[in-house]
């Protein structure tokens, strides 16, 4: 019953001025969904929620490290604005959709244990933070599945917090890059497109 979310919210995407610019004024370009097993919130394009900073500090990111393997695909980092309508979102704030996520996780261990395949695993960085999510993705995405099959609705969105970052102070319990994320799954989610305000 509570699964639709009400009203709008504004995202924020980093990426290079070149496809914003494209993106806004509507001339072909349009964003394409990340399908890597090691996303965070399983496939989807992706947004930070009313966080205009974080997603300019990622585009910035991007381009003083590409990942490897692959071309530069920032040259002049840039943000996207967007409006959003998550619709039928698999919030991961709620604790539904976080009892849903075990169901998930045993289906998925059960299956790898069943065919005697290993289980994907998260990757942390040097500082412990989890960077690349081969697990959490995969989980996400068998959960998906598990509802869409069982209840027949299909998932729009998904929406996480992430808790990352050095602390901001002694003894803080705020991380200085605590962020919410949201992966669109359903494109008719996004009601349009701005370049930001920046000031």
């Amino acid at each position: 019953m509570y699964s639709r979310k009400s009203g709008y919210i504004i995202g924020f995407h980093g990426c290079d001025e070149t496809v914003r610019n494209l993106v806004v004024s509507k001339k072909g370009e349009i964003l394409k969904p990340s399908e890597n097993r090691y996303d965070w919130l399983g496939n989807g394009i992706y947004f930070w929620e009313n966080n205009y900073e974080r997603a300019f500090q990622f585009a910035k990111d991007l381009k003083e490290n590409p990942p490897k393997g692959k071309e530069n695909s920032i040259i002049t980092p840039s943000v996207l604005g967007v409006v959003l309508d998550l619709g039928i979102c698999l919030d991961l704030l709620d604790t539904k959709y976080l009892e849903l996520l075990k169901v998930g996780y045993e289906h998925l261990k059960e299956t790898h244990d069943k065919n005697n395949t290993v289980l994907p695993k998260n990757i942390r960085n040097k500082e412990g933070e989890i960077m690349r999510r081969f697990l959490d993705c995969a989980v996400i995405e068998t959960a998906v599945k598990i509802h869409e099959a069982n209840n027949g609705q299909v998932f729009d969105s998904v929406r996480g917090v992430f808790i990352e970052g050095e602390d901001l102070y002694e003894s803080s319990g705020f991380k200085e890059k605590n962020h919410i994320q949201i992966a669109i799954r359903n494109q008719e989610c996004i009601k349009g497109f701005f370049i930001p305000r920046v000031g």
